[in-house]
């Protein structure tokens, strides 16, 4: 029995859990961890909660909460502070949001981009302010008689606009390809929105948190830090380069030769 040579020009296939488990490993660095993405590991954790109880929870009063949480012209002018806080902190549509997914998504690269404090910032402005600039024509409207009263008790709440304005954030620290599709896309949303008009309020408000987080790339791009889980070297402390010393070179001693002696010369004593 003669053996059989092995063909040296086949390859060796790499086993199918290996490709899963890569691809498995590449999708988990695209979820917020407690470390890395303290914002949007801790906020995920809220809204989570939120849209169970939401689904889950007892129908009337879920419906109350998301009642006294609604960002209205009324409940603005009363108490501002407290209803621009608990609106935020519902997912419209409860665990079957897109808004959820898209939120874990897009908030945690931003935040591995620029850190919590600014990926925090750039969506409290963005709801705020989309919030603002969408109620407070409705407030207007109905003190100069354009409206009737009852549209300044409406069930506003969510976190579209905080999230819109994270896109537009988010787009300007990607490359040009990836920057111009998510803007493409993002600007797709908010002219179909515009178009139906299903809510003049949310279809208003979404390209003005847009254009807010897109109002904030300068302010970003200075503080960008590339993605990752650790904490990243500052620009303002430079790093500590060790420095090898050079070898000593053991100093070599030349003795000078003795001077010949000439006869009959005079030698100094």
């Amino acid at each position: 029995m003669t053996a059989v040579d092995a063909d040296p020009s086949a390859a060796p296939r790499r086993p199918r859990w290996r490709h899963a488990r890569s691809a498995l490993g590449r999708a988990a660095r695209l979820l917020p961890t407690p470390l890395g993405t303290p914002f949007t590991f801790c906020y995920g954790l809220i809204l989570l909660g939120t849209a169970v109880y939401a689904d889950f929870g007892d129908q009337a009063t879920v419906h109350q909460l998301l009642r006294e949480s609604s960002t209205d012209a009324a409940h603005l002018a009363d108490q501002p502070l407290l209803v621009l806080i608990a609106s935020a902190l519902w997912v419209a549509g409860g665990l079957y949001s897109v808004y959820g997914l898209a939120f874990v998504l897009v908030v945690s690269a931003l935040e591995r981009r620029v850190g919590a404090a600014r990926a925090a910032g750039v969506f409290l402005v963005g709801h705020v302010l989309a919030t603002l600039a969408t109620e407070l024509p409705v407030a207007g409207a109905v003190a100069a008689g354009r409206l009737p009263e009852a549209s300044l008790h409406r069930l506003d709440y969510g976190i579209s606009f905080g999230l819109m304005a994270c896109v537009g954030a988010l787009a300007g620290l990607l490359r040009p390809a990836a920057k111009w599709t998510l803007l493409g896309v993002a600007g797709a949303m908010c002219a179909r929105d515009l178009t139906e008009l299903v809510d003049p309020l949310s279809s208003w408000g979404h390209p003005i948190a847009l254009l807010t987080g897109i109002a904030c790339w300068s302010l970003l791009r200075d503080e960008e830090r590339p993605p990752g889980p650790g904490p990243s070297a500052s620009a303002e402390e430079p790093v500590a380069v060790p420095t090898v010393p050079a070898p000593r070179v053991p100093e070599q001693r030349t003795e000078a030769a003795p001077a010949p002696v000439v006869p009959g010369a005079v030698r100094d004593r």
